[in-house]
């Protein structure tokens, strides 16, 4: 194929968009008014945020192109760039400062940590740079923008990271600021209470404006459950889905549209659904409701079987916007704080008193109620800020604990952090991917140097792992006399245990956690656990499911950590459940149960034979 120069390069681009501007003009449409508007259609989806919205579409469409492309007032189109430029970072900067609307303290400071990313991203010389060259070059300040932006947004669609190209919606939302600021006009996220917007990408930003606006529910094309939108929406309370291809092409503004994302699962969108199916849903929304309801009057009772088996039931937390679910839903702690999450919304790795700051905020929002923070687990599907390492297999690469050690002042310095965060409070750190019994000793190690130079030193200092890596099981008498407690990382044992990469679509529902394999491992792990006298957790979306739930607690394992959402349903059924019959039920199931891929469904036809909601 032939080479272009960066100046035929130029040329083109001008030419193309002066060619837009010419068809713009001359109305061209092209429009399909056939049958496809008015057939129901449905698209399976992705599930960001838990809930279900039935409403009427609004579909945002991509930035159109300049009404202007050439100017011959350089200076002058500088100028209005240079205006435009103030105007964005100051709506920015305002809604950084304003935050989740009704949000609390914690949340507040949460949610600039997310939108201090996408400011970075706003105030970025380089790329004004280019624009300002563009406007040189004899572009309008729209065109100028448009170019650029164009530049960016191909090079964001060549890496492969799929965080790193989430900053692609970042881009987008301000492709779309900058272009309204230079034509006097403003973002428009005010719309109908009902509404459902369909989007190919969304910034964080973006996302709370609409929510602002009374937004019910999102469906993102390009969107992945760790990115921005995604934690903001889960947040907000905001059904959203990810995924749904073909969807902005097959909506119409103002279609009705019924939005059902599950939690640890898939969702779906339908369009113009039939009035028996709005009729079927609207019904399924008001059980929701009722049992919302049911849940929140269980927020302040003990969390124990019928039988009474205590359960410590705890939340998985990565943002400080989270916090609040903590007396929201009555969980006993938090079991998984993520200390990478909000290093990896930033987008740079802080600095000792930055984290101290952010761990002294968990810690003062607990109260007496425990806090396990986990080390970074950079490395995997998230990225250390910075890196520039590519590897064929991530998730087993050089990651976790792994970074860690090989850069021992990355985790001496967040140690360090953690120490002076407890200020003499209790303290809880567990360290994740630990895959040897001499990977622990050091970092131990390493926590000790700094436990030497910090006082006033923690009034109770427990040190635990997370087991992720199956060659601990083999390990355990030395792994047991090391620690004060084990939290099994349900996701990636499982990717481990069967060596099926979780992120592969067609492996998703392949090996299920409640097979016979999982079900001995977990068994077995938490009879040695109670006989060293080591407190054993299991988090993660398998622990936030009531059947998966109660099977845990049928094998002895009697702390759960989970996403918030999860913790009052499973608070739920364990307070319904027979713990002492199960058990001999769950014997039975597991004698009969060689060579076979799962026993979900006995278990499942018990829990529905006793009226258990799973």
């Amino acid at each position: 194929p032939r080479h272009f120069d960066e100046d035929e390069v130029d040329v083109l681009a001008t030419v193309a968009m002066l060619l837009a501007e010419v068809l713009v003009a001359s109305g061209a449409e092209g429009a399909d008014e056939g049958l496809g508007a008015t057939v129901a259609r449905r698209f399976s989806a992705i599930s960001l945020a838990s809930g279900l919205a039935i409403g009427r579409v609004r579909v945002l469409g991509p930035v159109p192109p300049p009404k202007r492309v050439l100017a011959e007032n350089s200076a002058q189109e500088q100028a209005r760039l240079n205006k435009a430029v103030a105007i964005m970072r100051r709506d920015v900067d305002a809604l950084i400062a304003t935050g989740l609307p009704d949000a609390d303290a914690a949340e507040a400071v949460a949610s600039r940590e997310i939108l201090d990313s996408y400011r970075l991203v706003a105030s970025d010389g380089g790329w004004l740079k280019r624009v300002a060259d563009a406007i040189r070059g004899g572009l309008s300040a729209e065109a100028a923008v448009h170019r650029v932006a164009g530049d960016l947004r191909d090079r964001m669609r060549r890496i492969t990271d799929p965080y790193l190209r989430e900053r692609l919606a970042d881009i987008e939302d301000l492709i779309g600021r900058l272009m309204q600021a230079l034509d006097g006009g403003q973002a428009t996220s005010r719309t109908a209470p009902d509404t459902i917007i369909l989007a190919r990408r969304m910034g964080p930003a973006e996302l709370l404006e609409w929510h602002a606006g009374g937004v019910i529910g999102v469906v993102i094309e390009e969107a992945s459950p760790s990115g921005h939108a995604a934690i903001l929406a889960r947040a907000l309370g905001l059904p959203a889905l990810a995924g749904a291809a073909g969807m902005l092409d097959a909506a119409s503004d103002g279609d009705l549209a019924i939005v059902m994302a599950e939690d640890g699962s898939g969702g779906q969108l339908i369009l113009r659904p039939a009035n028996e199916v709005v009729q079927v849903f609207a019904r399924a929304q008001e059980a929701r409701s009722a049992r919302q309801a049911g849940y929140a009057a269980l927020r302040d009772r003990p969390s124990e079987t019928r039988d009474g088996t205590a359960v410590e039931l705890m939340l998985n937390v990565g943002l400080a916007l989270e916090l609040g679910q903590l007396d929201a839903t009555g969980a006993a702690g938090i079991g998984l704080f993520r200390t990478e999450i909000a290093m990896l919304a930033r987008g740079s790795v802080a600095d000792v008193a930055e984290q101290a700051a952010v761990y002294a905020q968990v810690l003062d929002a607990a109260g007496d109620r425990p806090v396990l923070f986990r080390t970074l687990d950079l490395g995997g599907d998230k990225i250390l800020p910075g890196s520039t390492r590519i590897e064929e297999n991530p998730a087993m690469g050089w990651r976790s604990l792994r970074i860690g050690l090989d850069r021992p002042a990355v985790l001496r310095r967040q140690l360090r952090a953690l120490l002076l965060a407890a200020g003499g409070r209790n303290l809880s750190i567990m360290f994740p991917m630990v895959a040897t019994v001499a990977e622990l000793r050091a970092a131990k190690s390493l926590l000790r140097t700094e436990v030497a130079r910090i006082r006033p030193a923690p009034a109770q200092l427990r040190v635990g792992t997370m087991l992720e890596v199956p060659a601990l099981l083999w390990q355990l008498p030395a792994l047991l006399a090391e620690v004060d407690f084990i939290s099994v990382g349900s996701n990636d044992l499982m990717q481990f245990l069967f060596a099926a990469d979780r992120g592969t679509p067609g492996l998703a529902g392949r090996y299920d956690f409640l097979s016979p394999p999982v079900l001995e491992l977990l068994a077995d792990l938490a009879a040695r656990c109670t006989a060293a006298g080591v407190k054993l957790s299991v988090c993660g979306e398998h622990a936030s499911r009531p059947l998966e739930a109660m099977t845990m607690v049928g094998l002895g394992i009697t702390s759960l950590s989970m996403p918030a959402s999860g913790l009052l349903p499973v608070k739920a059924l364990l307070a319904e459940l027979d713990l002492a019959g199960f058990r001999r039920v769950l014997d039975g199931i597991r004698r009969t149960a060689s060579g076979a891929a799962s026993v979900r469904e006995p278990l499942a036809a018990w829990a529905r034979e006793h009226g258990l909601a799973i």
